[in-house]
């Protein structure tokens, strides 16, 4: 039970990062840069958010920072912010699911794609103690 709030802890933590910054992202940065610089400018923070949220969370929850636990607590806040991103763009940003599986075919989707894979790896990889055992 530990490790499932851990997930929602660290997604919470990294969505609501996202929530921030995504409509500075899209309103502020892409009609001046493009979708690729304005991505690639939101993305050290998003990283930021993931580093911390990954090593506050099992500290904050007493969670020994063994690799499965961390590969769960991540791939669970992974299936977390994949529902939450495919929810919203349904119903805030009017995509179809066709819209937002094709946005993994452009340079930003697959600079998102690569975001999402440390997003459920940051846990095992900030948290490296099982490296040592």
């Amino acid at each position: 039970m530990r490790v499932a709030k851990a997930a929602l802890l660290y997604f919470a933590i990294v969505f609501g990062a996202g929530f921030i910054l995504g409509p500075i992202r899209v309103l502020v940065l892409e009609p001046r840069l493009g979708p690729l610089a304005s991505t690639l400018c939101e993305s050290p923070f998003l990283f930021g958010a993931m580093w911390f949220g990954a090593r506050r969370v099992p500290m904050w929850l007493s969670i020994d920072p063994q690799i499965v636990t961390m590969l769960a607590m991540g791939f669970g806040a992974l299936a977390l912010g994949l529902g939450a991103d495919f929810i919203i763009g349904l119903t805030m940003r009017g995509m179809t699911w066709d819209d937002q599986f094709a946005y993994f075919s452009t340079a930003p989707g697959q600079l998102y794609f690569a975001l999402l894979t440390v997003f459920a790896l940051m846990p095992s990889l900030a948290n490296r103690s099982w490296l040592k055992s």
